[in-house]
């Protein structure tokens, strides 16, 4: 659902104001803004999960972690997403009055039924014009399944697949944790 009139255009500065005292999370569209959906109690559980040992594994690096909160910016295509969760170690993406991040090489969703197609399709497609980017991941909510993507050039993103047992490795900031990790918890929650 779009906050105005389909034929309404807002610049990204128009939006980053909306934004910042919107009651709601949007996400920026090429002039449209639109806003999100709320998340499951599985997904939150597996954002904190990765977000708690990702800020861990981080500690005395370069490198920050973002959980939910932080809108990734793609200026080539007039876009701001927000992803489940980024890493930036670029020293452009620290400036404390900017409240998005530009420069991002890890990029992680969490998949839900609404949003599935979107985030292996066009979003995924949009996030490769990050040039920093170079890792994309897609964590399932339903089943114990991560599929990462890993750039090895501009037009080459190989994927890796983890399953129950396996130990999952981000290679772009040097992470590797047993899957069970990022599901931990779930089985409390009741069908």
């Amino acid at each position: 659902m779009t906050l105005a009139k389909s034929y309404a255009y807002f610049t990204p500065e128009d939006y980053l104001e909306i934004e910042r005292v919107s009651p709601i999370k949007h996400e920026y569209l090429q002039g449209q803004i639109v806003a999100m959906a709320g998340a499951s109690k599985a997904h939150v559980i597996i954002t904190g999960n990765l977000s708690a040992l990702l800020v861990n594994h981080l500690r005395g690096t370069s490198c920050i972690a973002y959980a939910t909160d932080m809108k990734v910016r793609l200026p080539t295509l007039n876009l701001f997403y927000y992803a489940d969760l980024s890493v930036t170690c670029d020293e452009r993406d620290r400036s404390s009055t900017q409240d998005f991040i530009l420069h991002p090489k890890l990029v992680v969703e969490v998949l839900s039924d609404s949003t599935e197609a979107f985030d292996r399709g066009d979003k995924f497609s949009d996030y490769q014009s990050i040039v920093a980017l170079e890792e994309y991941v897609l964590i399932h909510q339903k089943q114990i399944l991560v599929e990462r993507f890993q750039r090895k050039s501009d037009n080459l993103w190989v994927p890796a697949i983890y399953q129950t047992g396996d130990a999952v490795t981000f290679e772009s900031i040097g992470f590797s944790c047993a899957i069970a990790q990022l599901y931990e918890n779930l089985e409390q929650l009741s069908p």
